[in-house]
């Protein structure tokens, strides 16, 4: 079960190129967004209050891209070499340190990985990654790292947007419909929510067993279920806290938490991978 540090570190060079590899991402940018608190300089005011729907519930719409962990603490995590691997916009200090190993808070002996999950990653090399195929990051992987996500939310239903996975949405359904019983298994699952106070708690399942929980190939199962939490602190901060369940891999189910920021007057774009796709060719094996 043990997953030594140092063989994290010599295989992160390859992790983070299977992330930078799928393309640059671009957002709209400086369209005033109406609705915005601006300061008397026109800045979005992202410490005003959260906004709230007609119901009073507060509305997590927006453009979000995740608080990115520091470069020293991603250095002391992963080591030096990882400054080294970045493209220009998608530098390491621009992603979350659990899009890299979702398991970045556990000490080596700590893992809470069952020996079929150890094996599976050891067994898994860059070039298997999902994504390097044109196929899906997902949960929770495809708002953890650079290209940004966008929030909207109506009566009864939350789409989110994500730039990456060529344009793909998770709904999340929150009329009280439960989840499915005996669902057929997709990449993002089925995802229903409610509130609690003024968090949205999310709970999703149905999951298949084909994407990947960060770039180093952290596996899950058909059973895992994951369970999120949504607070909008303010205008510009989505507290977001995840907690992955799957007995078949892990011997207890286990919590990252990250803040999302809003990205003020910017929006997404559209990204097909497999458009003027070249790189497929170079990191195939031989």
């Amino acid at each position: 079960m043990r997953i030594r540090l140092n063989n994290m570190r010599r295989r992160l060079p390859w992790a983070l190129f299977a992330i930078l590899a799928n393309g640059v991402y671009a957002q709209w940018l400086n369209y005033p967004t109406p609705g915005i608190p601006r300061t008397r300089d026109g800045k979005a005011n992202l410490t005003a209050p959260a906004p709230r729907a007609p119901n009073g519930i507060p509305d997590l719409s927006g453009v979000w891209h995740v608080q990115a962990t520091p470069l020293e603490e991603q250095k002391r995590l992963f080591g030096a070499a990882i400054e080294t691997t970045a493209l220009p916009g998608m530098e390491p200090d621009t992603i979350s340190k659990y899009v890299l190993n979702i398991l970045a808070d556990f000490k080596p002996e700590d893992s809470p990985m069952r020996p079929e999950a150890a094996a599976l990653l050891r067994q898994r090399t860059q070039q298997d990654r999902p994504s390097l195929n044109c196929l899906p990051w997902g949960v929770p992987a495809s708002t953890l790292f650079a290209p940004v996500h966008k929030i909207v939310q109506t009566p009864g239903l939350i789409v989110i947007m994500l730039e990456v996975d060529s344009g793909a949405t998770r709904q999340i359904y929150t009329d009280g419909r439960k989840l499915p019983v005996d669902p057929e298994p997709l990449w993002y699952g089925y995802s229903v929510g409610k509130w609690e106070g003024d968090t949205l708690v999310v709970e999703t399942a149905g999951f298949n067993d084909k994407s990947w929980l960060d770039s180093m190939g952290h596996p899950h199962s058909e059973a895992m279920r994951v369970v999120e939490r949504y607070r909008r602190r303010d205008f510009g901060h989505l507290d977001v806290e995840i907690t992955i369940d799957d007995p078949k891999m892990y011997i207890k189910p286990f919590t990252i938490k990250v803040t999302h920021l809003l990205q003020a007057d910017m929006d997404i774009l559209e990204y097909f991978c497999a458009e003027n796709e070249k790189d497929r060719l170079h990191t195939a094996t031989k």
